[in-house]
């Protein structure tokens, strides 16, 4: 063990000195630095000291890192404890949820998503914000699905890498999360994942390689459940040989909140910080008993040559991330729920939200033509922000739904009527009060508006009561809950002229009801704003460009997790037979036709596609097409490559994205776009080299406006 973990530290992965980030310099104000620690300051900064704080070392002026949930809204404060502080500013930004954020296929907003929380974070004093979440949506009942971005690895690669640059351009740290195939939440503390090599590098670890390799992310987040019969958060294969050796990640490993078990495995499998083992050892306040504090300098005593190196490169890590967000220095003040960052927050809810269906073109309303709307539905006067588990947000205000629609007609004479429908109980079924009440309104309506779908669970502590889509919970089934059917069965029969917006965190099943209905929206958790983005696409002030990032299956026994492979396990193990079949790839090789595509969302304007050209060399093809607004109102496309194969050597999906685009465009307007296809888009990974590989053959190169609408093809050659 001694040889191997010399060899691990001369070969860089646990003792790197120079990085492209941080020059020798620094490194040598760092090596400084650790040569006067004691081996007691060193382990007092490599576990938690308080709730969401590591230590420091006040001797020699180093801080202690200060974290912070956020994945869409920096977490309410609660001091050093676990008990919410009263009486404090903490109201702050709440952006759409993460999925919302994908749904925008917009990676500069990703950018300017992220800016908004590296300058609340750094205004609230924090240093690392616990985010972005981009495990893959394998299942749509995984309760934390809101959280992540898509079932496309592709997509989650290229939306991640602006949403950590415009974190850490705020001088803060993102922290990347949860790696790796943190896919449900139900038995994670307890179940072994397992998967091919093959599908691990294609579908699972994409997204966080981008984050390591393109956006330079300074923290990662360790899962919770185990891969291949290691804890992930001192897995040896993903941490040692894949990020720090492979990646070259040169930051720091945090692991989730009671997510260590094993104070050797954690030395020497990459772990730099514990968190929150509280959990686990049943202590609140004796944090020498993480595995990380007392039994980590018991363990050095007895191997002192070995593993204080490895103690040393996790206090360097530790120090480098300080240094680069100058944690030495004065930083700058942020800035905390501005007018601004309110802006951005409505700027992604209105590129997020996707028009799914428009049939007769109900949508847009026109103000002119309404006298009297029926919004009906309990989403449509929730609020959401304080919901969801770790990732609740304090809102400095959260327009909702009917607020939305109220404030878009103020000055008109339409009148609103609003009913309920059904109640928020877990387990709530139809109620013939509420349904009767919500029918009368329905018939005296022009048209209707349904706002139901998911809900999130409330408050931290409660999280299970009411939560379907929360932290440590997984959805019982894709069914309506509350009797929301048999309510727009109802509403519909009073009303034909009836919209049906769903909230909440992907796909629900809705088959009941569809072809009932004229317009479906899909409004995901659309943040402080979300109700009066929500309003400006329903009448029109906006043309809805966003697309769906995950396919909507029409039951849950279409779905590949649970026809192909195990969800969710036996408490023990479960295994990924699906393997690179996820989402799209699934239902398209295997011929099952979803509810809503990968990629679908309508418009209000029409666009042409033509004259598409590939031109390939060194490995790489470029591609250029023409689009065309043929409608009537400016609007936005998301021009989406597929790749397929013609006559692939191994078993691949039929084809899968590999680069996109969003195109503004006004009226009549045209615009030539060109999109590279890197050798990458052609690759697979061969298990048996364990390498990836392009072989020579033909591919189809498909321009789509979705997964399921192609609309021009053109065959290129590859060597």
């Amino acid at each position: 063990m001694k040889r191997l973990l010399l060899s691990f530290c001369l070969s860089g992965i646990f003792c790197q000195t120079i990085t492209a980030q941080t020059n020798a310099a620094t490194e040598q104000k760092i090596t400084v630095l650790i040569n006067k620690m004691t081996l007691a300051e060193k382990i007092n900064m490599i576990h938690a000291n308080s709730s969401f704080t590591s230590g420091g070392v006040k001797r020699l002026g180093i801080p202690e890192l200060v974290m912070s949930d956020g994945p869409h809204g920096v977490r309410p404060e609660h001091g050093r404890d676990w008990d919410k502080d009263l009486n404090v500013n903490d109201s702050g930004t709440y952006l759409p949820t993460g999925n919302a954020l994908a749904a925008t296929w917009n990676p500069a907003l990703g950018y300017r998503f992220g800016a908004v929380l590296g300058s609340e974070a750094k205004w609230r004093g924090k240093d690392v914000i616990l985010g972005p979440g981009i495990n893959i949506i394998r299942t749509p009942l995984n309760g934390r699905n809101f959280e992540y971005l898509s079932e496309d690895p592709y997509l989650i690669s290229k939306m991640v890498v602006g949403y950590i640059k415009g974190v850490q351009a705020q001088g803060i740290s993102a922290c990347v999360k949860h790696f790796a195939a943190n896919n449900q939440e139900i038995l994670r503390n307890s179940i072994n994942v397992t998967m091919s090599e093959r599908a691990l590098r294609e579908i699972y670890l994409p997204g966080f390689k981008a984050a390591v390799t393109e956006a330079k992310v300074n923290t990662l987040m360790g899962a919770y459940n185990k891969f291949r019969g290691q804890w992930c958060t001192h897995n040896s294969y993903l941490m040692n040989d894949i990020l720090k050796k492979e990646w070259g990640f040169d930051g720091v490993v945090i692991s989730d909140w009671g997510a260590v078990h094993n104070t050797k495995e954690a030395l020497e499998n990459g772990t730099d910080i514990e968190m929150g083992s509280e959990f686990t050892l049943k202590s609140w306040t004796d944090y020498s008993k993480f595995y990380l504090a007392d039994s980590a300098v018991a363990s050095v005593k007895m191997d002192k040559t070995i593993l204080e190196v490895l103690i040393n490169d996790k206090v360097r890590r530790i120090l480098r991330i300080m240094y680069r967000t100058n944690m030495f220095a004065k930083r700058t003040s942020g800035e905390y729920a501005s007018k601004a960052h309110s802006n951005t927050a409505l700027k992604i809810a209105e590129e997020a939200i996707v028009l799914l269906k428009n049939e007769s073109k109900i949508l847009p309303l026109a103000k002119n033509k309404i006298k009297t709307i029926a919004v009906i539905g309990a989403n449509a006067d929730r609020k959401n922000g304080y919901g969801g588990g770790s990732s609740q947000v304090k809102a400095l205000y959260e327009v909702t739904p009917l607020a939305g629609i109220k404030n878009i007609i103020a000055n008109s004479n339409i009148n609103v009527l609003y009913a309920p429908g059904y109640t928020i109980e877990r387990n709530a079924t139809a109620n013939n009060t509420l349904i009767a009440e919500a029918v009368a309104a329905a018939a005296k309506a022009d048209v209707v508006i349904v706002v139901g779908g998911w809900t999130h669970g409330y408050d931290y502590n409660v999280w299970n009561d009411n939560a379907y889509d929360a932290e440590g919970v997984d959805k019982p089934n894709m069914d309506m809950p509350f009797g929301q059917n048999e309510l727009i069965d109802a509403v519909t029969k009073a009303n034909p002229n009836t919209i049906v917006v769903l909230m909440g965190g992907g796909a629900i099943d809705i088959s009941q009801w569809e072809p009932k209905v004229k317009g479906i929206i899909e409004a995901w958790y659309p943040g402080m704003e979300g109700g009066n983005a929500l309003a400006k696409i329903i009448f029109g002030e906006v043309n809805p460009s966003g697309k769906l990032p995950v396919t909507f299956p029409k039951y849950l026994k279409d779905c590949p997790a649970h026809v192909l492979g195990e969800y969710p396990g036996d408490s023990v193990n479960v295994k990924y037979n699906d393997d690179i079949f996820v989402g799209y790839r699934y239902y398209d090789t295997y011929k099952v036709a979803p509810q809503f595509a990968f990629g679908h969302g309508l418009s209000y304007t029409s666009f042409q596609y033509s004259n598409l050209k590939v031109q390939y060399a060194n490995k790489k093809a470029t591609v250029t097409l023409t689009v065309k607004n043929s409608g009537k109102v400016a609007g936005a496309e998301v021009v989406q490559l597929y790749v397929q194969e013609d006559t692939p050597a191994v078993k691949r999906p039929e084809k899968e994205l590999k680069a996109f685009t969003k195109v503004f465009l006004k009226a009549g307007e045209q615009k030539q776009i060109t999109l590279q296809l890197t050798e990458n888009a052609f690759q697979y990974y061969e298990e048996a080299t364990m390498k990836w590989v392009m072989k020579p053959g033909k591919f189809k190169v498909l321009a789509a406006s979705s997964a399921a609408d192609i609309r021009l093809k053109k065959m290129v050659e590859v060597k």
